[in-house]
């Protein structure tokens, strides 16, 4: 009786096993080395800030550059607050930026789901125009903005700052998203066990979608905190600059100003982003992750 025998796969040597593992660590030393390249490029310019807002205005445009600085002179900063009223400007920007990110997180979660999970007439051309509008410039809707806010009486005074950003065409877009992710059988669980609409909206899809709110959130909050094109517009009085203008005025006339005092502004600026970022990283990465799983 002929026994027949399987092939068995060739046993690979040591030498190919060990050939395979140096090119392994080989590309893992290689990404590190480009990673650090990219880090070093992005965290230079932050570093310079820092830096500067420590140096005289002499010592600030030395060749080379002096990045370690060995006697700071730390009464940039305290001109700052000198110069312009910064803690009422600082509370300005905070007023305005988180007004308008729980403006936004309400408008855009109501009108995501919306338009991901009610049926109604004319909902997709509804849709696709509020998405037109993300393709016109703010520079283009700046003047019959204004126009419309000075006949309400709100122009110079925060909410004209508030109210016009609320509405948001990306927000709605994002949250319509990840609604159209979450699985149907929710809702139907939650109908069946007598719940509204709007119960199946609030205790069923939204903390579903909470790593797309806290994405939404953070991108509001830099994208208000630095914005600059509209207080210019809106605002004429400097008790009510937002700290974008404020740090404008530090420049002085004709770019006069010393640019150390500018920096130090800048710096002491950028520490409630940095805060915010610290906090929201571990939820917009997570929020990241999973819409692009779910794209």
């Amino acid at each position: 009786m002929q026994s027949t025998m399987m092939p068995t796969a060739p046993r690979r040597s040591s030498a190919a096993a060990a050939g395979d593992f140096l090119r392994y660590r080989l590309g893992m030393w290689l990404l590190l080395l480009v990673t650090t390249v990219f880090a070093i490029i992005v965290v230079a310019p932050f570093a310079w800030t820092v830096s500067t807002s420590m140096r005289t205005p002499m010592e600030s445009f030395s060749v080379p550059p002096q990045w370690i600085v060995l006697n700071p002179d730390w009464s940039n900063y305290a001109r700052v607050f000198e110069e312009i009223p910064f803690f009422r400007q600082i509370l300005n920007s905070f007023v305005v930026t988180l007004a308008v990110v729980v403006g936004q997180l309400f408008t855009a979660s109501l009108a995501g789901y919306a338009f991901a999970r009610l049926e109604f007439p004319g909902r997709n051309l509804l849709f696709w125009l509020i998405m037109a509008t993300m393709m016109i410039p703010l520079q283009a809707t700046i003047i019959p903005v204004f126009v419309i806010i000075s006949r309400m009486g709100l122009a110079n005074t925060l909410w004209s700052l508030i109210i016009p950003a609320l509405p948001t065409a990306f927000g709605t877009f994002l949250m319509r998203q990840y609604f159209l992710g979450v699985p149907k059988d929710f809702e139907e669980a939650a109908v069946i066990d007598g719940a509204n609409q709007f119960s199946v909206f609030a205790r069923v899809y939204l903390p579903l979608v909470t790593p797309a709110l806290a994405v939404l959130a953070m991108l509001v909050f830099n994208g208000m905190w630095n914005d600059f094109f509209r207080p210019l517009i809106f605002i004429n009085d400097p008790l009510l600059f937002t700290i974008p203008l404020g740090l404008n005025d530090l420049k002085g006339y004709m770019a006069t100003g010393s640019i150390s005092v500018v920096l130090a502004g800048v710096t002491m600026s950028l520490i409630p982003v940095v805060i915010v970022y610290i906090f929201g990283q571990r939820y917009l990465i997570e929020g990241i992750m999973m819409g692009g799983v779910k794209g």
